[in-house]
């Protein structure tokens, strides 16, 4: 069953020194090429540190949280808003990027810094409205009747408490054209004792259809705690779907890949989405080349059936959706 151990209890122990991280995995300074980024720096939760291999440099879960040195390369083509996410946040702390979807970055803050995060340079200070600053944004969305599903997002919305969650959904309640609740998190990966019966049960008394989407990017990351708050969930009739961002070195072979997709089926999670990385300052060396990424697809189609098969996609800026690989 999963742990009553406070998950704030759990968010206070988070790891942020890199040398920490590396004694506790036994793994000494100058086997990797590490460093400190304190725009950016190493954040990560016991939890998931337990899941990597010791004395394993490449180890696929290390090679998502800890800062390298590659990092501070300028690449071409590269930058600090890849989704030119500015250009589609009409208020503080709404992005309405596809018609009938708006995202709200409901938090600025993660358990987890993953290297390759595509808002890692976003301005949160100007997005965080904060438990009573939500006004501007649910009177666009009351305004634009067009949107029937409203994303909770960030930074990671389950980093606030349930109080606060429940007293924003009760707002967005009262707008009777939106009908679907998504929150996307790591949160239930990393710290699965985030899930309680109490988070469920606040979210079963909405009236939205309400979808849970994981970010799991490797099998090496799922484990019976995580299942049990998908159990959890999908007793109380909420969709629980997985996302996993296509990463050199860590995903990027099919073994790897049909694992997963079973592995999530397995937890009673629905692989979704297998996004390619979104073209952000700093993850360059995650990139994998679209060739090898179609090769996959076709690999993983040939491999598994259709249900378990996650759509491929890039999200490319001003698109009314995320492009399907096949369409590039």
């Amino acid at each position: 069953m999963i742990s009553h151990t406070s998950w704030q209890q759990s968010l206070s122990e988070l790891i942020t020194c890199p040398l920490e991280l590396l004694s506790l995995l036994d793994l000494t300074a100058d086997q990797v090429a590490w460093q400190i980024d304190k725009d950016f720096p190493l954040r990560v939760t016991k939890s998931f540190v337990a899941r990597m291999k010791k004395g394993d440099p490449t180890d696929p879960l290390l090679r998502q949280v800890l800062p390298l040195k590659k990092e501070s390369c300028s690449t071409l083509n590269f930058s600090k808003d890849p989704l030119a996410e500015s250009t589609v946040n009409p208020v503080p702390g709404l992005l309405h990027k596809f018609k009938t979807r708006a995202l709200l970055t409901f938090t600025g803050s993660c358990a987890i810094h993953c290297r390759f995060c595509f808002r890692r340079h976003f301005p949160y200070t100007d997005n965080n409205p904060g438990r009573n600053g939500w006004s501007a944004a649910l009177d666009y969305i009351a305004n634009h009747p067009e949107i029937m599903e409203v994303i909770l997002s960030g930074g990671d919305p389950l980093m606030a408490q349930d109080e606060t969650i429940a007293h924003f959904l009760a707002q967005l309640a009262q707008i009777p054209h939106v009908q679907i609740l998504r929150i996307h998190s790591r949160l239930p990966v990393v710290l699965p004792e985030r899930v309680t019966p109490e988070f469920v049960n606040m979210l079963k008394a909405t009236r939205f259809n309400t979808v849970m989407v994981y970010h799991i990017n490797h099998p090496q990351e799922i484990t019976a705690s995580i299942a049990n708050g998908v159990a959890l969930l999908k007793q109380q009739q909420i969709t629980v779907l997985n996302h996993t961002v296509l990463l050199q070195g860590v995903n990027d072979e099919i073994e790897c890949l049909k694992k997963l997709s079973l592995q999530l089926f397995a937890a009673g999670i629905l692989p979704y989405y297998i996004n390619l990385l979104d073209a952000v300052q700093g993850a360059s060396h995650f990139a994998v080349p679209l060739a090898k990424a179609k090769a996959l697809q076709q690999d993983l189609r040939a491999a598994l059936p259709g249900y378990l098969v996650p759509k491929f996609v890039q999200e490319i800026p001003e698109q009314p959706s995320k492009i399907p690989l096949d369409h590039l």
